[in-house]
């Protein structure tokens, strides 16, 4: 099956060849005839299968003949890197033709985002908190949408989105098209798409969740203490070409950055703490070619689009399986072949357990040729230590805390906006 296959306008088949993209993947095959004919979907579908194109090609189709001059599709995405690509991916659909795109999230001034509303982009694709702040203001008009997307869902409840999710479709038409496309399915969000969908075609709801077949697995069993002088000799030994790494924590992924570029490394990092520029740059010099490592936390794991990315490395063990899967599914993209090396501490054997009986099988334990496997005292009593300093809960809540993936916070007018506790400090809100 080829593209020309389905009922796309000539713009959009030459985008879909000008892009490289000769076959339609499994996603796009099984979504885009039912999507043209104007039914809802509800999909699974694992990271890198294609699904972003699987909901624009039939979104643009019915946009092209449309009059411009106001916003009739919208897209919900995560976190701003994933609606920054979505928007750069539809902009390369759209050349040829009249079709606009706007990216609505923190991090950047609202003033371009306003003027996108007041324009009326045929698409928005934003991030719920920023979205919310647009929509206190009336040039934020979501009554004509006629579109709608809710991707990576269940990463959106995972993050605190319900509630923010719930105000916006109470602002959206209820006579509309829905795209409901989620890696994993677990009852909270099948409830959720009860709610969201009339009669939608389903596609992979029955399919278990799990890494791209073409990823080469291989786990590094070491103490926590050896671990970045473990990494430090697979980039010198083993591991070539760009590689993606993930930790646990902001502060581990500093202070790994650090290590590294201490030892000549040339690398980048991205995680929560790092201003909107920051994170745009370090991705722009890792997709260019001028760093060879880019240390991130799970702020990455969904929303990174890396072509031909050799390898992924686990630095610390997620807590999940399914984000072990988001992880590694940064590499392999596109039907090519990728490496995931997961370095395993002790204290992490019970989690990795987890994971691999998640995926069904054992993965393959490695050991480098060579290297100092002794655990350092000194050093790990050092590292225990700056953990539970830097990464201490606020208020009563004690306990290891995992950085999450956060929306951007409100602006300071929004913020000065909410209701007030006695004590006078802003009122809590989740998912901010």
């Amino acid at each position: 099956m080829t593209f020309s296959d389905f009922s796309l306008a000539p713009q959009l088949q030459s985008a879909v060849r000008r892009m490289g993209f000769d076959e339609p993947t499994a996603i796009q095959q099984e979504a885009l005839p039912p999507a043209l004919a104007g039914k809802d979907i509800l999909a699974s579908a694992e990271t890198g299968s294609g699904k972003t194109a699987a909901f624009l090609l039939p979104i643009m189709e019915r946009l092209l003949p449309m009059q411009r001059g106001a916003t009739r599709a919208l897209v919900i995405a995560p976190t701003r890197e994933l609606a920054a690509q979505i928007a750069e991916h539809f902009r390369e659909l759209a050349a040829g033709t009249r079709l606009t795109c706007a990216a609505i999230h923190g991090g950047v001034a609202m003033g371009a985002q306003e003027r996108a509303f007041r324009k009326g982009v045929d698409m928005v694709v934003a991030c719920p908190g920023r979205l919310l702040d647009h929509m206190r203001n009336v040039y934020a008009d979501l009554s004509g949408i006629e579109y709608l997307v809710i991707d990576e869902a269940d990463r959106m409840l995972d993050m605190g989105f319900l509630p923010d999710i719930t105000r916006i479709l109470a602002a959206v038409p209820r006579d509309r098209q829905t795209f409901f496309f989620s890696a994993t399915l677990p009852p909270a969000i099948v409830e959720l798409s009860r709610k969201m969908l009339r009669n939608p075609a389903r596609l992979n709801i029955d399919r278990k969740p799990a890494p791209p077949s073409s990823i080469t697995h291989a786990v590094f069993p070491v103490p926590s203490d050896r671990k970045s002088s473990l990494f430090l000799e697979l980039l010198g030994k083993g591991i070539s070409g760009s590689v993606l790494v993930f930790t646990r924590t902001k502060h581990r992924a500093n202070r790994l950055a650090d290590f590294l570029d201490k030892n000549g490394v040339q690398c980048a990092r991205i995680h929560g703490n790092r201003s909107q520029s920051q994170r745009t740059a370090a991705l722009a010099g890792f997709k260019q070619g001028r760093y060879q490592v880019l240390v991130a936390t799970d702020i990455a794991a969904r929303g990174i689009d890396v072509e031909a990315l050799g390898s992924v490395v686990n630095f610390d063990v997620p807590h999940q399986p399914e984000d072990y899967i988001h992880r590694v599914g940064r590499t392999a993209r596109a039907q090519l072949k990728g490496d995931a090396y997961t370095l395993v501490s002790p204290e992490e054997e019970r989690d990795f357990d987890a994971i691999e009986r998640a995926l069904g099988h054992r993965l393959p334990r490695q050991k480098m040729e060579g290297f100092d496997y002794t655990s350092r005292p000194a050093e790990r009593t050092a590292e225990r230590a700056m953990e539970r300093t830097r990464e201490r809960p606020q208020g009563r809540k004690q306990g290891r805390q995992q950085e999450r993936p956060r929306e951007e916070p409100r602006s300071r007018a929004q913020s000065q906006s909410q209701p007030r506790h006695r004590s006078g400090g802003p009122a809590f809100r989740r998912g901010r």
